[in-house]
């Protein structure tokens, strides 16, 4: 939102700023459709200038994401969930509905859930939410702390000229407004742990172990390598892939989870119970139409 303005209401703002008549501004505030982090907003709430809200509208262009969402953990105050591939994150750009955090809420009755981190739309695997909103910074600060542990599988060709394992680090920039993350000179700010799990047929199994986290940063860091996970839309180059074709996902995998609980102390872990289709099931896997 603007930083300033004659509105008193946010509603007042939306039926100025919206292309829709004020009476579907209104529907859209009465039916919950108005969100911010806290959940649903009503037509009095005030006008608050740089905030951010996102709008749970009618998209009719919205490709339906044909995968489920498995609730690993569920508690009071945390929720864990391994996300499927192509399900965002939080409403963004055309993926309204078709996300983890509004299909959760509905689902779980928990207008008020949020995430306390993202995964990219294409990855999947574990994912933390957390039940209130109030606790949302506390669980934030493990992960800028860096007191979260993570561990990722995937899935890319082999080459046995790549010595590993190896750390790769590197300067990651990524732009507002540009699709695709850059490696540029300077001091690293990223840094990636690259191990062989296992391999055959030309493709191999390697487990990434972040210990920063960049923007894109592990499919930065493979291309990088010569080693681009595959179904990578955007690396080692972008390609044009419809958001309705659901056929050869990228094979990255968040699988493992572990952090201190911020009121005890004690270690949880979690673990994906997902695998990647290019390994399990290379021929039903493909990257072509």
């Amino acid at each position: 939102m603007p930083d300033e303005g004659p509105w008193a209401t946010l509603r007042d703002h939306l039926v100025e700023r919206l292309p829709v008549p004020p009476a579907r501004v209104d529907a859209m505030l009465a039916e919950g459709r108005i969100v911010d982090h806290d959940g649903p907003l009503g037509p009095a709430t005030p006008f608050v200038p740089r905030s951010v809200v996102w709008f749970h509208r009618d998209l009719p262009d919205e490709a339906p994401v044909p995968f489920d969402i498995d609730v690993v953990h569920r508690d009071d105050e945390i929720v864990v969930v391994d996300k499927p591939h192509f399900l965002a994150t939080i409403p963004r750009g055309r993926h309204v509905r078709e996300t983890v955090l509004v299909r959760l809420r509905e689902r779980l009755g928990l207008p008020a859930l949020s995430p306390a981190h993202r995964l990219d739309r294409v990855t999947a695997g574990l994912l933390l939410l957390v039940v209130d909103p109030s606790r949302r910074g506390t669980y934030q600060n493990l992960f800028r702390d860096r007191r979260v542990a993570k561990a990722y599988e995937a899935v890319a060709p082999l080459d046995p000229d790549v010595d590993l394992p190896r750390v790769v680090r590197s300067r990651i920039v990524k732009e507002r407004g540009v699709v695709t993350a850059q490696e540029v000179p300077g001091e690293p700010n990223a840094e990636t742990l690259v191990e062989l799990l296992d391999a055959r047929e030309g493709r191999a199994r390697y487990l990434l172990t972040p210990r920063t986290g960049r923007t894109h940063q592990l499919r930065v860091h493979m291309a990088s390598l010569g080693l681009p996970i595959l179904g990578d839309p955007f690396y080692p180059e972008v390609r044009d892939v419809p958001l309705d074709d659901f056929r050869a996902p990228l094979q990255l995998l968040a699988r493992e989870l572990s952090f201190p609980d911020p009121r005890t102390g004690e270690m949880r872990h979690f673990t994906s119970r997902r695998s990647l289709q290019a390994w399990d099931d290379p021929q039903g896997w493909r990257t072509g139409p």
